[in-house]
């Protein structure tokens, strides 16, 4: 007989998941094949996985909360942390973590994204702000919806830009044939538009402050490497032919984008105040700079000196 024969409440696809997953035994053996036929007789073991929660729940997780007050709460978030929980990451997101640290947050997100008014990509670094309440929701939303928010991105990019600065438009729809990707097309899609600026170029590498004027998804990877300059880091976008310089090999085996989220601004939804707050580099970046030739101290100097940024603490 078949294994559906065996599981008749379990789907073939439900099936074939599990036995990739190793949890469908004959035996005492992992099957192998969904297709290998059951002799009569045989001892059938299906190990099913614990049944995924409806809704994200609070977990001790670490993280760096970098201001708070009863209606908002700025967070430096990690690289390689998902901000809420979806495919493939049920659990060990930003969400669960600020839920056990704050308790609550809006609604308006739901259950699985409470509180969240934008985000940044999981390899992503640095500040997001999040919801405490319905109220500073919707006053946080309706900033991003309309691009007052101001955000800005310290990018470290494999080539060199032909200028000094520039602003990168064009619309961001799904790729045709890769679709968990975006690229920019003609006429469709969702406008986008990235101000960038050249900070400091080593040895066929380039440090770039991005400005988003618009917070479409993966929109600061795809107008790079659209560019002609990726992130360095980034294995899905990065479609060149541009090698990692020798002196990055052995210190940069990273697995994301250095890519780091280090000024946000927006109006506080309660005060009406215009807020500003600033992140460190992180250590795996700092490491990547000084491995790629970089003046730490240089670098510093040129970002106090750019509009809207300061000084940044590279160096702390």
């Amino acid at each position: 007989m078949v294994l559906l024969e065996v599981a008749p409440d379990l789907s073939r696809s439900r099936l074939q998941s599990l036995i990739r997953q190793g949890m469908v035994r004959i035996d005492g053996q992992a099957l192998l094949k969904p297709a290998a036929r059951v002799e009569i007789g045989a001892a059938v073991e299906i190990e099913l996985p614990e049944p995924i929660p409806d809704e994200a729940l609070p977990q001790d997780i670490p993280i760096d909360i970098v201001y708070e007050d009863s209606h908002v709460v700025v967070v430096d978030k990690a690289a390689g942390m998902v901000v809420h929980p979806g495919a493939g990451h049920h659990d060990g997101t930003l969400v669960n973590a600020l839920l056990h640290h704050i308790g609550s947050l809006s609604g308006i997100g739901g259950v699985v994204r409470p509180g969240i008014v934008h985000r940044l990509d999981k390899g992503t670094s640095g500040l997001m702000v999040v919801a405490k309440n319905d109220v500073a929701h919707h006053g946080l939303a309706d900033q991003f919806a309309k691009h007052t928010a101001g955000r800005r991105y310290l990018a470290l990019c494999l080539g060199l830009p032909s200028g000094r600065s520039g602003v990168i438009r064009s619309n961001l729809a799904r790729h045709r044939t890769a679709r968990l990707l975006l690229a920019s097309t003609e006429g469709s899609g969702k406008p986008a538009c990235t101000h960038w600026r050249l900070i400091e170029q080593h040895e066929g590498l380039s440090l770039v402050q991005c400005r988003l004027e618009t917070g479409r998804t993966h929109q600061i990877r795809v107008h790079l490497t659209e560019a002609g300059w990726p992130l360095v880091g980034d294995n899905i976008y990065k479609r060149c032919n541009k090698p990692v310089p020798d002196l990055l090999k052995g210190i940069v085996a990273t697995d994301r984008p250095l890519l780091h989220a280090y000024r946000l601004s927006f109006e506080h939804p309660q005060s009406g105040q215009t807020q500003s707050f600033f992140a460190p580099v992180p250590p795996d970046y700092v490491e990547a700079l000084v491995a790629g030739g970089f003046s730490i101290g240089a670098i510093d100097e040129k970002i106090k000196f750019l509009p809207g940024s300061k000084k940044i603490g590279l160096q702390g």
